[in-house]
């Protein structure tokens, strides 16, 4: 049997010297290791506390304004002036990435009308191009007329009312034999149409056949990085290199297409509807296609694209000497994307709101049957009522004055479209009155928390009104912020 060796009272035959007491007492081992860890602790602690300190204050000069409205409101225009005066550097920077884009917008222009002109030629000749009644038809609601755009003629006639005998598109033999060369020679420039969309938007495509430019956050870092879409400073390879060249060679065509009678009669007969920055890029076609061409701010901020989800853009607002994130929220508008809206409106901190007003003779590309006034009306109703927004600040903005003028000058009517307009007159002054009082109407009869609403008229393409609108509105916001928050 081993010895057993006796161990004194009070002593630690594995504890150092060094840690014992005079008196004997056994002290634990680890005591230095505790105090140390606990000074470490401690200061860990103490840079947490300090680093959530730093981010309340963060939050609390951090603004969050979601662009919200229907889409084509122009929300993404809005979106680009607040870039313009608060980063011009970045939009910079941007335009090479927009050329691209902006082709593609001529391209879907030219393949819009020679896609009516077709569809107007293939009308049997003494047969008007109306649509028999149909009995499953039904009515719009008591504020708004049936769908009359062209596409909608086209793609939806079995679903509209019928209509008197309307104005047969015949053009002469001449006119006819040039249309054809036109045709022929732009046919390879429209059948890029396609590919170009699907290389802009990275791929997006949907089971509904809607084609168009989609983009989500980054886009812009896609098309760079995509080894097919760039290749070098200026030059642009891929199917986008492919649409410039094309565009270049067929300029003249596209002129002469846009000049054509024929096309300037189905505009003045209503039957040709191009989307409303078409006219705009058509005119400046020599311009753009030119092979050096860089998109100038007119250019960016009239380029349709459609937005998925959410993009958030940050700028960063002085405001008497302080410093604010102020944080731009820009959403998709199709009602299929609303539900992406929700996540952002429990912290938001101001709800900036578009309704394009001249889009009285519009209906939703997701449903013929709803006029885009009504549509607006309803979606600020749902705004006004959601409980998540309470605190929110709103700012509503009647958006496209300048394309509403243009329209009552053509002689468009308004009673037409929006029934309850009745016999009002049909000057700007008294329809944007019309306007402004339903809106108005819709925010004090269901306005959750009785908050004000700042409300202006817009036209997103004027940049020196805009610019001023978004200063104004910028401070309010902010100093409401601080206000709210009790920063000073």
């Amino acid at each position: 049997m081993p010895a057993v060796v006796p161990i004194a009272q009070g002593r630690s035959s594995s504890a150092p010297a060094s840690i014992e007491g005079d008196s004997g007492v056994l002290l634990p081992a680890n005591r230095f290791y505790d105090e140390e860890s606990q000074r470490i602790s401690n200061l860990i602690d103490e840079e947490l506390r300090k680093e959530s300190q730093k981010q309340r204050e963060a939050r609390r000069k951090q603004v969050k304004v979601m662009l919200l409205g229907q889409a084509e409101s122009g929300k993404s225009t809005l979106q680009k002036q607040f870039q313009i005066y608060y980063a011009s550097q970045s939009l910079d920077r941007e335009r090479p990435f927009w050329k691209p884009v902006v082709h593609f917008n001529i391209i879907r222009a030219v393949k819009t009308m020679l896609e009516e002109i077709d569809y107007e030629l293939s009308q049997p000749e003494g047969e008007d191009s109306g649509v028999e009644s149909d009995p499953e038809y039904n009515e719009p609601g008591p504020s708004s007329a049936g769908p009359s755009s062209s596409s909608h003629r086209r793609h939806n006639k079995s679903k509209q009312p019928s209509a008197a005998p309307e104005h047969v598109f015949r053009p002469s033999a001449n006119e006819l034999e040039t249309l054809s060369v036109l045709r022929t020679r732009l046919l390879p420039l429209v059948a890029l149409h396609d590919s170009l969309a699907s290389e802009l938007s990275g791929g997006v495509s949907f089971s509904r056949g809607l084609t168009g430019v989609f983009v989500r956050a980054g886009w812009q870092g896609l098309l760079q990085s995509n080894p097919g879409s760039r290749a070098g400073k200026g030059s642009v390879v891929g199917v986008a290199g492919l649409a410039a060249k094309a565009l270049d060679s067929s300029r003249e065509d596209i002129q002469a297409l846009w000049a054509h009678s024929s096309v300037k009669e189905l505009i003045q007969e209503r039957k040709l509807k191009l989307e409303e920055s078409a006219p705009f890029f058509l005119d400046n076609v020599a311009r753009i296609a030119e092979p050096d061409y860089l998109p100038n701010l007119d250019d960016v901020l009239n380029v349709r694209l459609q937005t998925l989800g959410v993009i958030e853009h940050s700028f960063p607002i002085n405001l008497g000497g302080t410093m604010y994130d102020w944080r731009l929220y820009d959403v998709g508008g199709a009602r299929g994307q609303r539900h992406a809206w929700i996540p952002y409106f429990e912290d938001a901190t101001a709800i900036i709101f578009l309704a394009p007003i001249s889009a009285f003779d519009q209906y939703l590309e997701e449903d013929p049957r709803t006029n885009r006034i009504d549509d607006s009306l309803q979606l600020f109703t749902t705004i006004c009522s959601n409980k998540l927004l309470k605190k929110a600040h709103l700012v509503l903005m009647l958006n496209k004055t300048d394309l509403l003028k243009a329209k009552l000058k053509a002689g468009i009517r308004v009673q037409k479209y929006i029934t309850s307009y009745g016999s009002r007159p049909n000057k700007y002054d008294d329809v944007a009155s019309y306007f402004r009082a339903h809106f108005m109407q819709v925010h004090k009869k269901k306005d959750v928390s009785n908050r004000s609403l700042y409300l202006h008229f817009t036209s997103m393409l004027d940049i020196k009104a805009t610019q001023n609108i978004i200063v104004n509105v910028g401070e309010a916001i902010i100093r409401q912020h601080i206000a709210q928050t009790g920063l000073t």
